[in-house]
């Protein structure tokens, strides 16, 4: 199979679990150059033993000089980054009489604000590249509103916004900025939110799964992979007119 992003360097954020591993695996397996971002280190030299040639670099999203120095380091590594992924992010729930200023401005910090400083360190690279990619790690929180979350909800529409407003000013260059917005997905995350609910209503995983999968009228998790691919897509050279798009992967969920 031809190799269509072979060579170019993409950089994802949160790469060491999830749907993050899985973009990851994904650009590789087409030629990309990967380096994965995060805070977790052990997690990323797992997922990078897996994908030849990758490499790690610990940082802090919320931290804009964490940010820059992983980015050069990157740079140092694989040369300009022609594709960002930007998929850390955290999923706190509970009552909007409860949330704290403190939480919410750790949810904003990780889900939005990084965004910012990741896209803005990677622009330069970006602009210059034949064919420019950044691909968002949205939800659909970032389409609709759901109950007891919503620090995530406001911080993945400001996501979605923020793609559309680079399209936007990009839009005479080659750069695409495109959002992808799954459903609820396999990962640890929804792992988490299923043993929540469990331990605070009593219900058995069966019932807590049920409740995440409602909305999805296949009535399953979506899967990591099915994500990835829908990145790969937005960054091959075909897809150089999609730009400024919020992507359901959602089962046919309504917005």
């Amino acid at each position: 199979m031809a190799m269509r992003l072979k060579d170019i360097h993409a950089v994802v954020t949160g790469g060491g679990s999830g749907i993050g591993a899985a973009i990851a695996r994904a650009l590789a397996e087409e030629g990309a150059r990967l380096t994965l971002l995060g805070r977790r280190l052990d997690a990323l030299e797992a997922v990078a033993a897996t994908i030849p040639g990758a490499i790690t670099v610990p940082a802090d999203v919320t931290d804009r000089a964490s940010i820059d120095a992983a980015f050069d380091a990157a740079r140092a590594a694989h040369g300009p980054i022609g594709i960002l992924v930007n998929n850390a992010g955290i999923a706190p729930s509970a009552p909007f009489a409860r949330v704290t200023a403190e939480a919410w401005r750790t949810t904003m910090a990780t889900n939005l604000d990084a965004l910012f400083d990741c896209c803005q360190a990677a622009l330069p690279d970006l602009l210059a590249a034949p064919a420019g990619r950044i691909v968002t790690v949205a939800s659909t929180a970032g389409l609709k509103g759901y109950g007891y979350t919503a620090p995530y909800v406001a911080s993945k529409h400001g996501a979605i916004g923020l793609m559309r407003a680079l399209a936007a000013e990009f839009a005479a260059t080659p750069l695409t900025a495109n959002a992808l917005c799954p459903g609820f997905t396999d990962t640890d995350i929804v792992a988490k939110a299923v043993e929540t609910i469990t331990s605070r209503t009593g219900r058995s995983e069966a019932e807590a799964l049920a409740e995440l999968t409602k909305h999805n009228p296949q009535k399953r998790l979506i899967t990591p992979e099915e994500v990835a691919a829908a990145a790969v897509w937005l960054c091959l050279p075909a897809s150089a007119s999609v730009t400024g798009q919020a992507i359901p992967i959602a089962g046919g969920e309504v917005m």
